[in-house]
This record gives structure tokens, sequence and C-alpha cells, in this order.
């Protein structure tokens, strides 16, 4: 039997080894306080298009035909919550896009899948969930409330989850993601929807698909033209955008 002391001693240096900075062999170590921890900077939200929970862990923890796919979270119909992924490393959420500058969105995000097969509505219970995730993630990691996105949003050529159905005014109403604010008004003379989309964070590679990706969003269809309403709800999200910097 091992003695207890040299037990203890074992287990101090093992935890000793594992918080233990990784040095570059090549280099002479002077080390710097100028840093943290790398952290995600946004939040994307899927849905699983898929017919169950059970499908869905499945296909986000195995090898499937299009290739390994992962997320953070995993938020069942009946609210249950499944961690898949340690949120300090990088899941295989997003895939190629882009929001606004960031370019590797499976680097700077949180992924959480939400099941539903994209035709139906979100529970009650679901979205009761995903608020409580949202404000744990948000609270704890450092996430600005605001940047809470559709995976369609980020690649909108690709993707159209979590879709229309989905109710991005009720995360808006609990502080989570832009919403349009009717007391910012109109928009002024030779306002510009394509800059102003552009400076919210669409990707506008594909205008038609980016235009889809923003009404799934705002306006709950899958129109591809802009009207007088959207430039409104636009030149709002610019203005909320703003003020948030």
């Amino acid at each position: 039997m091992i003695p207890r002391l040299l037990l203890l001693s074992l287990v101090l240096l093992l935890a000793a080894c594992a918080q233990a900075p990784v040095r570059n062999p090549l280099a002479q170590w002077r080390p710097s306080p100028n840093h943290d921890e790398r952290r995600a900077v946004a939040i994307v939200i899927h849905a699983t298009e898929q017919r169950s929970v059970a499908e869905s862990l499945l296909t986000l923890s195995t090898g499937n035909s299009g290739g390994p796919v992962s997320a953070h979270y995993l938020v069942g119909e009946d609210g249950t919550i499944y961690q898949l992924v340690e949120e300090s490393r990088r899941a295989w959420h997003a895939g190629g896009g882009r929001w606004g500058t960031i370019t590797d969105l499976n680097s700077a995000s949180i992924g959480i899948e939400l099941d539903n097969d994209g035709a139906e509505p979100f529970p009650p219970a679901q979205i009761e969930a995903l608020l409580r995730l949202l404000e744990d993630l948000c609270t704890r990691l450092g996430i600005p409330r605001h940047a809470v996105i559709a995976h369609a949003d980020l690649a909108p050529t690709r993707k159209r989850d979590p879709g229309i159905h989905f109710p991005w005014r009720r995360l808006a109403e609990a502080g989570f993601g832009l919403w349009p604010d009717p007391a910012d008004g109109d928009p002024p003379p030779g306002f510009d929807p394509w800059l102003a989309m552009e400076a919210i964070g669409w990707p506008l590679h594909d205008r038609a698909a980016a235009v889809r990706a923003y009404r799934r969003h705002y306006r709950g269809d899958e129109a591809d033209t802009l009207d007088a309403e959207d430039l409104r709800i636009l030149h709002s999200l610019v203005q909320q955008a703003r003020r948030l910097r």
C-alpha cells in the first residue's frame, strides 16, 4: 500500500504538472502577466433538423456522412441541456462563414444546437432552458449579450437554421441579440441598407441569400428583397449596434 503522505505528494505533483504552462523549448521563458484565456465572443444558435435528441446526440458525437460535427450544447424539446464539448475547446459547429470581421466562428463562438426538425415551433420549455443557458454563458464567460446570432446569419448561402419559427423577439425581450426599436424612427435620406447589413455583420457576397437570412431573423419569412419596413429595421439595428460600442 502506498503511504498516505507519498500518495498526497503524487497528487499534488500531478496537479502542478496539469496547471503548468506549455513552454517552447526553443525559447527562453520570460513570463508576462499581460494575457488572459482565449474565449468566445459570440453565441451561434442552431437547429438540429433531425428527428430526436437521441439522433442528434449520436450525430454530434460520432462521424457521419457529412463528416464530424459537434456543438458545445444541445437543448432538448423538454428543456434538458446536454453539454458535449468544453467551452474552452473549439467545437465544429459553424463551418465556413463570416460575421462582421470574424472569419473563424468555430474558434470565436459557443455553439448551441436546439432539438428541432426545422419545420416545427420551438416549445416554451426549450426556449426557457435556452434563456437560462444564455444568461449563464454571457455572465460567466463575458460574451456580449447582443452577440447572439443564427447559424444562417453567418453562412446565408449554406444554412437556414434555426429557421423562421425561432422566437428571436422573445430572446431580445430577455436581453439577448439585437432587436429594432420603433423609437429610432425612420432612416435618413440616402440611407444605404447594404452598408447597414454589412456593418451589423451579414456577409454580402450573395445579397439575396443575406437578405433571406436577415428576413428569417427579423421578419419571420424567407423573402429575398428589402422593403420600407426593412430599412426602418436596419436603421434601428445600426443605431443600437453603435450605442453598444
